[in-house]
């Protein structure tokens, strides 16, 4: 098990929108771009293979992008190279972190200096949510599921653990950058899930137009 101590104060950084990466669960990212190529493949040198998921935060007046002040830094757990040169990584959950600086260097990708102070919670086991009522939500997300002609295996989600309901959910579910990052910043799984909940409601009250899955 990873410990704080053992995680880098600078690491490097995928801004990307609408990707979230929660702690101990998985991110398939499909990389392409050159400067991105060479953030995996330095990645790949390092000892701990970590790269670090941040929503960009486009601020108006702003020639440059910024980011977000809170992500999540994954492990590469798995990687593949396409025909066309192009790489299927997955990386695994480890903790969310706090920019702090963003570092100037010679990299084509950006790196930042971060904090892992507050986030201690991320490193430990599996969270429970102990106020969870699974049979209301499950039959809310059905209402959710029916109202967008979506279709699922409730038997698989009945069984899900909570941590992983709730997480795979907040990833796969098509909200927008600053719904994510509300739920990436939720301080603990009671509350995103009751984010997550919000969020729904909302959508089936027409708050939101288009499909809501990836």
């Amino acid at each position: 098990m990873i410990k704080p101590f053992d995680l880098p104060d600078i690491i490097p950084v995928f801004p990307l929108a609408g990707a979230l990466l929660l702690p101990r669960a998985r991110l398939p990212l499909n990389l392409f771009e050159p400067r991105y190529l060479q953030m995996f493949d330095d990645a790949l040198k390092a000892d701990d293979r970590l790269i670090g998921m941040v929503q960009p935060n486009e601020v108006e007046g702003r020639d440059d992008i910024g980011l977000h002040s809170i992500g999540c830094v994954g492990r590469i757990t798995q990687f593949s190279e396409t025909e066309g040169g192009s790489y299927m990584i997955t990386l695994g959950g480890v903790s969310r972190f706090r920019v702090l600086n963003e570092v100037e260097g010679f990299t084509p990708y950006r790196r930042c200096e971060v904090s892992w102070a507050g986030f201690e919670r991320d490193l430990g086991d599996v969270e429970d949510d102990l106020v969870f009522d699974r049979p209301a939500f499950l039959k809310k997300l059905n209402k959710f599921f029916e109202a967008k002609g979506l279709s699922a295996d409730w038997d698989t989600l009945d069984d899900a653990e909570d941590e992983l309901l709730i997480n795979s959910l907040s990833m796969m579910m098509d909200f927008d950058a600053e719904e994510k990052q509300a739920l990436l910043e939720a301080p603990c799984l009671s509350t995103r899930r009751e984010t997550l909940v919000t969020l729904i409601e909302y959508t089936l009250r027409g708050g939101l137009d288009g499909d809501m899955m990836q």
